[in-house]
C-alpha cells in the first residue's frame, strides 16, 4: 500500500496552489504529496480563463464580492492571503499583466503562464493526471483513497475537485460525494455565472436581436437583499447574456423578477418629452435610437404599440411608459443555460463543517475542503481565482504547521 503525508484532489487552481503552499511552508522538507486529477492536463480552467489571459485576480476583493449562506465565513482566508500577495507572485515569476476595468487583473501572455507557475512552484509534489478518485475512507492511520491508479495511505486528504460548472473540461461532483460519505451538509450546488433563458413571449424580442449588445444596470431582489450590476448586456437566441446578467445569475432564484434598465444614465421618458416640445416631428422610434442602438429601439417601439408615430403625437402617460419599458424592463427568467455554459457553482460544502482558518473539516481532523467545492461563490471578475488561491493557502498552512 502506498503511503504518502498528504493527497490533494483536484488539480485545478485551488489544487495546484496548495501543493506549492505546503512545500514552500513545510518544517519538514521530506513531505509527500501527491496531486490527484482524472483530467488529461492541469489546470483546464485556467487555460481557458479571461479568454485564454487568465483573470487571475481582483484588486477588489472584499466579502461583498462572494455569495455564501455565511457571508462571514471567508474573512479568515481572504485576510490570510490577499490579492497583492499574488500579484507579487507573478511578478517575481516575471508574468507581465495589466488591469483592465474593475479592478480586474489579466496576463499580457497566455494564462499558460500562470500554470506554468503554479506547477513549477511545487516542485517536490508528484502529479497524477489521468487518474480518477473512486473513494476516500477513513482508515487507521489517516485516510484511504482509492483511485482507478491503486489505493493510496494518506494523513490528509485535501478536496479541490471543484463544482459542476463546465462538464466539457471533466467537472463531476465527486467532491460533493465525498463531502456526503463524511456526513457533511451540502448548499444545493447551481449553476453561476450564467446566461439567462425566457419564455416564449420574451425571446419573441430577444431572438432578432441576438448577437446585439449594450450597457445595462440589472438588478435583483428588494431593499438590503437588492444586488445591482452595471455592464454589458447581450441579447442571444435563448434570452439574455454577457456580464450584468452573468452576475445576477448568481443571485436569482427560479420565479423571481429582473429588473433591466437599458440606459441607466437616463431618464428616458423626460428626455422624450424633451425632444417632443423641440417640435417632436421624428418618427417615436429615431427619438428612441439617441439612447439604444436603432435595432433595439425599434423592435422596442413595435412591442409597445408605436411604430411608424411621430413623438409629437404622443401624449405624456405613452411616453412615461415607453420610459418605463426601457429604463425598467421587468422579466421573469424561465431558467439559465445550466452546467454546460456556467463558468462557476454557486452552493457547495456547507461552510458550518468547516474551520474557516483551516478549511479542515471540524469532525474529521486531517480533511480539508478547498476554492470551488465549498459554498463561497466569487463575483465575475477574478474573485474565484483569489477564492482559490485563498482558502488553499489557509489549508497550506494549517498543514505545514501540523
Amino acid at each position: 500500500m502506498e503511503q504518502v503525508d498528504t493527497v490533494i484532489l483536484g488539480a485545478g487552481a485551488a489544487g495546484l496552489f496548495c501543493a506549492g503552499s505546503i512545500l514552500q511552508h513545510a518544517r519538514d522538507r521530506s513531505e509527500r504529496i501527491i496531486v490527484l486529477d482524472h483530467a488529461r492536463a492541469p489546470g483546464e480552467k485556467i487555460r481557458i480563463s479571461g479568454g485564454g489571459r487568465c483573470n487571475f485576480t481582483n484588486l477588489a476583493t472584499g466579502l461583498d464580492r462572494f455569495v455564501s449562506g455565511n457571508p462571514r465565513f471567508a474573512a479568515s482566508a481572504l485576510a490570510g492571503f490577499s490579492p497583492a500577495d499574488f500579484v507579487a507572485m507573478v511578478d517575481r515569476a516575471g508574468i507581465a499583466w495589466h488591469e483592465k476595468t474593475l479592478g480586474q487583473l489579466f496576463c499580457d501572455g497566455s494564462a499558460r503562464q500562470i500554470i506554468d507557475m503554479l506547477l513549477h512552484r511545487m516542485r517536490g509534489a508528484e502529479l497524477r493526471m489521468g487518474t480518477a478518485v473512486e473513494k476516500v475512507e477513513l482508515a487507521e492511520q489517516g485516510f484511504r483513497v482509492t483511485s482507478s491508479g491503486g489505493p493510496i495511505m494518506a494523513r490528509r486528504v485535501v478536496v479541490a475537485t471543484g463544482g459542476k460548472s463546465i462538464p466539457k473540461m471533466g467537472a463531476t461532483g465527486i467532491g460533493y460525494d465525498i463531502a456526503t460519505r463524511f456526513g457533511l451538509a451540502l448548499v444545493e450546488p447551481k449553476a453561476g455565472l450564467v446566461p439567462l433563458t425566457f419564455a416564449q413571449q420574451d425571446l419573441d424580442l430577444c431572438r432578432p436581436l441576438a448577437g446585439l449588445s449594450v450597457a445595462a444596470e440589472v438588478s435583483h431582489g428588494a431593499g438590503r437583499r437588492r444586488n445591482r450590476f452595471r455592464d454589458g448586456l447581450l441579447f442571444t437566441h435563448r434570452g439574455l447574456s454577457g456580464p450584468a446578467i452573468l452576475q445576477i445569475s448568481s443571485f436569482w432564484q427560479p420565479g423571481e423578477e429582473i429588473a433591466v434598465d437599458l440606459v441607466p444614465e437616463v431618464d428616458v421618458a423626460a428626455g422624450l418629452r424633451d425632444i417632443r416640445g423641440q417640435g417632436g416631428r421624428v418618427a417615436v422610434a429615431s427619438a428612441l435610437s439617441r439612447w439604444l442602438p436603432a435595432r433595439l429601439a425599434e423592435a422596442i417601439v413595435a412591442e409597445t404599440g408605436l411604430c411608424g408615430v411621430r413623438l409629437a403625437d404622443q401624449g405624456n402617460v405613452a411616453l412615461d411608459g415607453l420610459g418605463g419599458r426601457v429604463n425598467r424592463w421587468m422579466l421573469r427568467p424561465v431558467g439559465t443555460e445550466g452546467w454546460r455554459t456556467a463558468e462557476v457553482t454557486v452552493g457547495g460544502v456547507d461552510t458550518r463543517a468547516l474551520d474557516s482558518r483551516t478549511m479542515q473539516v471540524k469532525s474529521v481532523p486531517g480533511l480539508y475542503f478547498i476554492g470551488e467545492v465549498v459554498d463561497v461563490t466569487g463575483w465575475l471578475g477574478g474573485y474565484n481565482f483569489q477564492w482559490a488561491w485563498a482558502s488553499a493557502h489557509a489549508a497550506a498552512r494549517a498543514i505545514a504547521d501540523d
